[in-house]
């Protein structure tokens, strides 16, 4: 999932200086599930912007998921109606917000941060840097890019004591710990007899906007 943090309050407020008719509109989905961008607080965020008093009218809204289209039906009006929108949705709703209501200024309610696993309820881990080119098959579910501090596609680097990595040995395990574990269990550690080749970031982020064309899709 997408996790995010809700920015701060000071931001925020200096987003919408001179705005009088806001929406506050969160997304159901992610940001709910990580505490940033639910209908819990969008509530608690228009509460606070209103005892600041800076804003004359605060509208508040959420809907499924803002990373797709037909879910903006049902605000439309509410939007229509405000001054500005305030999503509390990841970078992606945000955009197709704006893009969707050109003529309406849209703010970001909150920092996009990473695709994590939930470790338990309030912590999120990084597991996946969507580099185009997965290998979690040879590597038993674990990737060493997003959870090997050195991103090392042959590891170990020797650094490691007791499971945990020499970067931060209190809360970082080792990922190729974790991998050579995870292949024993399975019968597969001949996975690792193998010198595996460099990554192929060619498909990964490299700055430029991507865009994913599945054609059998097409109507």
């Amino acid at each position: 999932m997408i996790t995010a943090e809700q920015k701060p309050l000071e931001e925020i407020q200096q987003m919408l200086a001179g705005v009088d008719k806001l929406l506050i509109l969160g997304c159901g989905t992610c940001v709910t599930v990580c505490l940033a961008g639910g209908e819990k607080e969008v509530a608690t965020l228009a509460d606070l912007l209103r005892l600041k008093g800076s804003i004359d009218q605060i509208t508040e809204a959420t809907i499924e998921r803002q990373c797709d289209q037909e879910f903006f039906e049902e605000v439309t009006r509410k939007i229509e109606d405000a001054d500005a929108v305030l999503s509390l949705a990841c970078g992606a709703g945000v955009q197709l917000l704006a893009r969707i209501f050109p003529e309406k200024c849209v703010y970001p309610g909150v920092n996009t941060r990473f695709i994590g696993l939930v470790e338990e309820q309030g912590k999120w881990l990084e597991s996946c840097l969507a580099c185009g080119d997965c290998k979690l098959g040879k590597f038993g579910g674990v990737c060493p890019i997003a959870r090997c501090s050195k991103s090392l596609l042959n590891g170990p680097c020797g650094g490691s004591i007791d499971g945990k990595c020499e970067v931060d040995p209190e809360t970082i395990d080792c990922a190729w710990q974790l991998i050579y574990d995870r292949l024993a269990k399975l019968g597969q550690l001949e996975n690792l007899t193998e010198i595996e080749e460099p990554n192929d970031f060619s498909t990964a982020h490299d700055g430029r906007p991507r865009r994913l064309d599945r054609a059998d899709m097409h109507l």
